[in-house]
């Protein structure tokens, strides 16, 4: 099973999560975590700006620093033997790991990088679509569900790709 992952960070060079959200590729299993107590003082201008307007928005996800990683192994326990994170960047790859402190469910069997499908046209434009003002860029759940929206619409190109030929 696939779980799309998004995060959102304070800065590239001083990197404190501030929220994390995944999403199954079936849609049913989603978590989002919101970190209460994370250091705004790391935060650059654009986080400032473009993150902290999508923060609050789901009360029940507000958690404390200290909570996360159980909370995440919580979840990672609800999931099938076997999960494939798939996600976009690095970054959230390696917030990932540091929320679980280096150490990987017994569940997690792979990645999927997602980087070379922002590059199709039929990906771009399903991620795009999904963002509306009730799914705001830079918030992790939504980035995390429209990433999912892009594979879901690049499966489905590639599937009519091979009834064509």
């Amino acid at each position: 099973m696939l779980i799309f992952l998004d995060t959102e960070f304070t800065d590239f060079i001083d990197c404190e999560l501030i929220s994390i959200g995944m999403v199954a590729e079936d849609g049913r299993q989603e978590l989002y975590l919101e970190v209460q107590d994370f250091d705004r003082s790391k935060c650059n201008a654009f986080v400032q700006s473009a993150v902290w307007t999508q923060l609050s928005r789901i009360e029940e996800a507000i958690v404390l620093k200290v909570e996360v990683q159980a909370r995440l192994r919580d979840w990672f326990a609800t999931l099938p033997r076997s999960v494939t994170i798939a996600c976009d960047s690095q970054h959230d790859r390696d917030l990932l790991a540091d929320a679980l402190d280096g150490e990987w469910p017994e569940n997690l069997s792979g990645w999927f990088d997602l980087r070379p499908l922002i590059d199709t046209g039929v990906f771009d434009r399903a991620v795009a679509q999904y963002h509306t003002k009730a799914h705001p860029w830079h918030h992790a759940l939504y980035d995390a569900q429209a990433h999912r929206a892009g594979w879901l619409a690049w499966m489905d190109q590639r599937r009519c790709d091979q009834l064509e030929t």
